[in-house]
């Protein structure tokens, strides 16, 4: 399975994921795209890293130049020939409300027809993921709206600076309640490499993936250039 598909409500922190798992795979020689369907998100958005992905030898499928803000009619064929081109491991980086999903409709049939992973990334510390019925909630929305099935679930329950072990403890068991429910993996959680000493390894017998804060909010940009 190479075609993987990355799906989480405004501030799941989706998109640093799919970042993660680009250069992880870029790691083990593979040859990957990270195509950004995040048509709902305007402050996080995978296209932002596409000039150092660049340098890492890793296509990144956005909008271009003046465009760089634009939705997706102008790149449909470019993540057309990706999806088809099974030479290539594709990321989908998609949004997670029902517009953001309905982007992937234009490409089901070929993402069906190559088979694909798709997992969602929840943060129940964020409104409409905070317990199973709100999550399992979204899940059906978000299936129905892309015409596909969700199969592996992502814990990433972050307060940011005010992250601690009995936070994301309580994430776990939160995802673990909906993965039985819905019969679903969960076997990951993430930590923030800044906050990996307060958030230790194999919390509830699940596997820790400590990922890098690559993205940044357009004011922080502003204060790291001295604006």
């Amino acid at each position: 399975m190479n075609l993987y598909i990355t799906i989480g409500a405004y501030g799941s922190g989706k998109s640093e994921y799919s970042i993660a798992m680009a250069r992880s795979l870029n790691d083990e020689r593979q040859n990957v795209v990270l195509v950004d369907l995040d048509v709902v998100n305007p402050y996080f958005r995978s296209r932002d890293v596409r000039d150092v992905f660049a340098e890492e030898g890793i296509e990144v499928i956005a909008p271009d130049g003046v465009f760089s803000h634009a939705d997706l009619p102008m790149i449909s064929p470019r993540i057309q020939g990706a999806i088809e081109n099974r030479q290539k491991t594709v990321i989908l980086d998609v949004g997670g409300d029902p517009a953001g999903c309905r982007t992937l409709g234009r490409f089901v049939d070929a993402i069906k027809s190559r088979g694909y992973l798709m997992r969602l990334v929840v943060n129940t510390s964020r409104p409409f993921t905070t317990n199973a019925a709100e999550i399992i909630s979204m899940i059906e929305m978000l299936e129905f709206a892309s015409k596909l099935q969700i199969s592996e679930l992502i814990c990433n329950t972050n307060l940011m600076e005010y992250t601690d072990q009995a936070l994301v403890e309580n994430g776990i068991r939160i995802v673990q309640e909906v993965a039985e429910l819905k019969g679903l993996v969960f076997d990951h959680y993430l930590v923030l490499d800044q906050y990996e000493d307060r958030v230790p390894a194999n919390l509830l017998g699940k596997e820790r993936l400590v990922m890098n804060y690559t993205l940044q909010k357009p004011w922080e940009k502003l204060v790291m250039k001295g604006i």
